[in-house]
């Protein structure tokens, strides 16, 4: 939820924390910077993507300012399942996440689930996540396959149920239903 700039100076600065060093360094002030960039009101169509975070050119920075990923969930007629790792470094709990869960609050159909031991992959861990984490091979936590499948066949019987429903009223709308 958090905008992909401050998020990505985010994510280099925990990593810095981590590794810390002159590299680490010339990074932060790098991803600083051109996150400042992509921001800034004076970006504009002509700005280098060499300037710009990942390279990416100013149009799609552009184009990123007007979309909003928690008005756009709180828009959609559908139930939503929303999991988080609570050792994810690049979508965080205290930052994302509660940006989600306000922003959907009135929707009861909306179910948020945390796993505390996951990262951003959903793999276990403990301690602070790397991405060192990321380089060996793992399995999805189980408990993660467990909510997902839960959460999919409780609305598979709450759409069954439904329209069962809407059949049996029309059957009891017509002539001698």
């Amino acid at each position: 939820t958090l905008p992909l700039g401050p998020a990505a100076v985010r994510v280099v600065r925990y990593l810095a924390e981590l590794d810390p060093g002159p590299a680490t360094t010339a990074a932060v002030e790098s991803v600083t910077r051109q996150a400042a960039l992509a921001d800034s009101p004076t970006l504009s169509p002509t700005t280098p993507p060499s300037d710009l975070l990942f390279g990416w050119p100013a149009s799609y920075w552009l184009d990123l300012r007007t979309y909003d990923p928690v008005a756009t969930a709180a828009a959609l007629p559908k139930p939503m399942l929303i999991l988080q790792g609570g050792r994810d470094y690049q979508v965080t709990v205290a930052g994302d996440l509660a940006r989600w869960r306000a922003g959907l609050s009135h929707r009861p159909d909306v179910t948020i689930r945390v796993h505390d031991a996951d990262d951003h992959m959903f793999f276990r861990g403990e301690g602070p996540a790397s991405p060192a984490g990321y380089g060996s091979p793992q399995h999805v936590d189980p408990a993660v396959v467990a909510d997902i499948a839960e959460w999919l066949g409780a609305q598979r019987r709450e759409n069954s149920g439904r329209w069962f429903g809407r059949v049996l009223s029309r059957i009891r709308s017509t002539p001698g239903g």
